[in-house]
């Protein structure tokens, strides 16, 4: 990572704190004291380094400084082919609407403590990583996704995720053996996550291969999608049955003849 900020102690203390931050591990590459430097040591990097993906995974970036301000070069970082993560470090909270608007991962208000920094090196983490291939040569072609779990990150085959479900501030995933909380948003992981997962409500991503059959059932938890409801049915609604856990999800209105399109042309 790179870390960019105009005071010299502050960057001591991160270098610390990273040094102490164990799951993940994260490595500090370089340091920059304006946005100036941190464009021109990226730009030197990458001419360095033909064929890398990035000169940097992430930059941990203060917002007040000399010259060009920290959402600028965060603006200006948006524009590079492989832009890395960014992370917000600053002493003034008032920033943060404008640090997410950015697409920053995380917003750190100083003094940084240890726990804090060690939970956005995580959700970073499974930013960069959430369909990675795995560094393992025999598994190359078994994507994953990356979940920070109760301090530690956790490596989830994607073959064996069932569907992913928003619930309240969480998206839940299911696999035949455990439930995992992430942190991300439905519509990234749908995005990040391609044609193997079906969209079948406003709240639920489902593996095409665990859907075994498309009902009409009475479920006590319909979603809070809208189109749920139909005429003349107050009590039922579509929904797809998750194999092998037996568990039945919900199908919108909006989303059922997608649903049934994508089951037709697996021969179901």
């Amino acid at each position: 990572m790179l870390l960019v900020d105009d005071e010299a102690l502050a960057r001591l203390r991160l270098r610390t704190l990273i040094d102490d931050c164990t799951a993940p591990r994260a490595t500090v590459v370089g340091e920059a004291a304006s946005a100036a430097q941190a464009l021109e040591w990226l730009q030197a990097q990458s001419a360095g380094s033909a064929g890398a993906d990035r000169a940097c995974d992430l930059v941990l970036l203060d917002i007040q400084m000399p010259g060009r301000d920290g959402t600028q070069l965060a603006e200006a970082l948006q524009a590079l082919p492989r832009p890395p993560a960014v992370v917000f470090v600053t002493a003034h909270a008032g920033h943060a609407l404008k640090a997410f608007d950015l697409d920053a991962v995380d917003y750190l208000t100083k003094p940084v403590r240890r726990e804090r920094l060690q939970l956005a090196l995580q959700r970073v983490a499974g930013r960069l990583a959430p369909v990675a291939a795995s560094t393992d040569p025999a598994a190359q072609h078994d994507p994953v996704l990356v979940v920070s779990e109760r301090g530690r990150v956790v490596r989830v085959p994607l073959a064996e995720v069932l569907y992913l479900k928003a619930e309240l501030k969480y998206v839940t995933l299911r696999t035949a053996a455990h439930t995992h909380v992430l942190d991300d948003a439905l519509s990234d992981l749908e995005q990040r996550l391609g044609p193997r997962f079906l969209r079948v409500h406003r709240n639920a991503l489902v593996a095409r291969s665990a859907i075994s059959a498309l009902e009409r059932r009475a479920l006590a938890d319909k979603g809070s999608d809208g189109d749920d409801a139909e005429e003349g049915s107050s009590s039922d609604c579509w929904a797809v049955k998750v194999a092998p856990v037996g568990e039945w999800l919900a199908v919108s209105r909006r989303q059922a003849g997608a649903v049934r399109e994508a089951l037709a042309a697996s021969g179901l």
